[in-house]
């Protein structure tokens, strides 16, 4: 177990590094947009689920690993709230965002190992579920946020969100897990649409209604419980 977890949690710990010192040197050079960073620095975070999966060969080491990144970096970034424009340059939208959400998504990262890898046997879900809310969620931030004119409010709606982000998410959903199925050719021909239209219908949907930024469990956590059984029917 200690080599295959230490040679895993080392191409993790370089690809956070490189990955985050690269984007934040950039900003220092190129005027980007808040969103825009946010979203990068979501990408990057989005892009490690790949290190997860084909960087370790036991499911168990990697739910593990996402585990001890959580115990090693929780206590860093709460020390670094203390520095003078961490929130700024990590943009955040209120005081602990980061680290908040950094024990989100890799707990989020660990259950979905558990369950699509180690009892199911099938990483593809877990990517499938993992870039249906990650790519979607992108692009409903950026389009609802530059093409935004007709806004969806309501009490269980946070804030206000744009007709226009919800169906980008949903379009960009929709091709993330047509892709993922197409490669791994996982279903019969004729189940690769009506999966992929219904778990980015569902993803659009758990997006919409979710509060306190919680999206980051609960839509790949839908995405998932919606492919599982859909694949088992449709001969995944």
């Amino acid at each position: 177990m200690q080599p295959e977890f230490a040679a895993g949690y080392k191409i993790m710990l370089v690809y956070f590094l490189v990955c985050a010192i690269s984007a934040i040197i950039l900003r220092q050079f190129i005027p980007v947009p808040k969103e825009v960073f946010r979203k990068t620095l979501h990408m990057i975070v989005l892009g490690s689920i790949f290190i997860l999966i084909y960087g370790f060969k036991t499911w168990w080491i990697s739910a593990l690993a996402a585990v001890v990144f959580i115990a090693m970096v929780y206590p860093i970034l709460a020390l670094a709230e203390h520095i003078p424009g961490y929130s700024q340059l990590l943009t955040e939208r209120k005081p602990g965002e980061v680290k908040t959400s950094l024990i989100a998504v890799f707990a989020t990262f660990a259950l979905l190992i558990c369950v699509c890898w180690g009892l199911l046997g099938k990483k593809y879900l877990i990517i499938a579920s993992v870039l249906a809310w990650g790519l979607g969620d992108a692009a409903a931030a950026l389009v609802g946020k530059r093409f935004g004119r007709h806004f969806i409010e309501g009490k269980l709606v946070e804030g206000r969100k744009s007709l226009e982000g919800t169906l980008a998410m949903f379009g960009v959903s929709f091709a993330a897990v047509m892709v993922v199925l197409l490669v791994h050719g996982s279903v019969k021909w004729y189940a690769y649409v009506p999966i992929a239209v219904v778990t980015a219908a569902v993803c659009a949907v758990v997006e919409l209604y979710t509060k306190a930024g919680m999206d980051t469990v609960t839509c790949p956590l839908a995405a998932a419980a919606v492919m599982i059984p859909l694949v088992g029917i449709l001969g995944g």
